[in-house]
């Protein structure tokens, strides 16, 4: 198994789209990228310790390739939005990439490249790190499948998203 880590707005919605991608077997919210040590939801979303809500995805690389998981990441959310994602506004929100390793850095490099090439170059994600990974509250982890339901926001945001999933990466989604 490896592992990515990725930030494309609001954690809720970035791991129920990869909840649905074939080779992953977990997918844990948290935060990476700022300065404060063991950030809480609550300061995160004040914008003031530069951490960004990300989700670090394990996955089976013979089933899909850290390539495939990028790909999936750039085109399910827009990262084309500096420091947003809709309405979620703040560097919190932003699109980045977190490698592990120099392989993923180079990876990391060519997804963005790809998706300029194949959208005008006008992503706007960030290759970051390294940075350490603080995994978020419990009652953030599988928020989708559980209270997200309920929620508003995420029934307004989510549901698109996974249409986006089915629609561009047919090949990739759970069936």
């Amino acid at each position: 198994m490896e592992t990515a880590i990725v930030a494309g707005g609001c954690f809720w919605c970035t791991e129920a789209v990869f909840r649905d991608v074939i080779g992953v077997s977990e997918v844990e919210s948290g935060y990476i990228g700022g300065s404060a040590p063991d950030p809480t939801y609550k300061q995160v979303c004040s914008g003031t310790t530069g951490h960004a809500e990300a989700i670090k995805v394990t996955y089976d690389p013979q089933v899909i390739s850290y390539a495939d998981v990028l790909d999936v990441f750039m085109g399910t959310h827009d990262p084309t939005q500096l420091n947003r994602q809709g309405n979620d506004v703040g560097t919190q929100y932003r699109s980045a990439i977190f490698p592990l390793d120099e392989a993923q850095r180079t990876e990391a490099a060519a997804a963005v490249a790809r998706w300029n090439t194949e959208h005008d170059g006008t992503a706007v994600t960030t290759i970051e790190g390294p940075a350490q990974w603080y995994p978020a509250e419990d009652y953030h982890q599988e928020y989708w499948e559980g209270e997200g339901q309920r929620n508003p926001y995420c029934l307004a945001v989510i549901p698109p998203k996974l249409m986006k999933l089915r629609k561009s990466f047919q090949d990739k989604v759970k069936a």
